[in-house]
């Protein structure tokens, strides 16, 4: 059974990586150069990649910023920084990407029909902070519908199954399921800022660390280095 991987590089799709190949499924992974803020992310994406072996890795490349509309893709909107969960859950932030995994879906699909895949697997979370609108179970399902319109695959009857394995897990127990499969939580990257290393603040890392430490766990991409 084959199956193509949306890769970030980050926690989830790390864990959902490592849950494919703990399904059976010969992996192909595929990671965006979106021309983000935090292309520092890449880097482990590919880190990831190899320490699970994957059949192949693809970076696609173009360039959001083209038009902008997010603080992931123009630098003159701040990343919101220092809020609390609640504050985080109030309202869509400023680092929603429009239609941001439509077009990583489209790609992967395109992917998995060439390839000859039976599954998509996506990291999309619906508990997590921000409710964003492309990662929630109805868009999920919508896009389930047009993987079987859309494709030779589908109009034969072997339409490409999304799977969204984390959707209505908290944080938490992504990170307890990561731990299960044995993700090297090192390799893995979340913060928006695009440093070498997080920068502790933005709502990403708050969201990490808060995880981490209900957990009773170090991240050990988080230790912040004071000296």
């Amino acid at each position: 059974m084959k199956a193509v991987i949306l890769l970030s590089g980050g926690l989830d799709s790390s864990t959902v990586l490592y849950q494919a190949k703990a399904d059976g499924c010969q992996c192909y992974a595929i990671s965006f150069d979106y021309q983000q803020r935090h292309l520092r992310e890449l880097e482990s994406a590919k880190k990831i990649a190899e320490s699970l072996g994957v059949i192949e890795h693809h970076v696609v490349s173009f360039d959001l910023r083209l038009w902008g509309g997010s603080a992931l893709t123009d630098n003159q909107i701040d990343l919101p920084s220092d809020r609390s969960v609640e504050e985080m859950s109030q309202n869509i932030p400023i680092t929603y990407v429009p239609a941001r995994n439509t077009i990583f879906l489209s790609f992967a699909l395109a992917y998995a029909e060439v390839v000859n895949a039976s599954r998509v697997y996506i990291g999309v979370n619906a508990l997590d902070y921000s409710g964003y609108p492309d990662c929630r179970p109805d868009y999920i399902q919508a896009m389930q519908e047009v993987f079987r319109l859309g494709t030779k695959q589908g109009r034969e009857g072997e339409a490409i199954a999304i799977v969204a394995p984390l959707i209505d897990m908290k944080k938490t127990e992504i990170i307890e399921l990561g731990n299960s499969l044995g993700v090297p939580w090192e390799k893995t990257w979340s913060c928006y800022a695009g440093g070498e290393k997080p920068c502790g603040v933005c709502d990403s890392c708050r969201l990490r660390l808060a995880a981490f430490e209900e957990l009773g766990l170090v991240d050990p991409v988080m230790i912040m280095d004071n000296g």
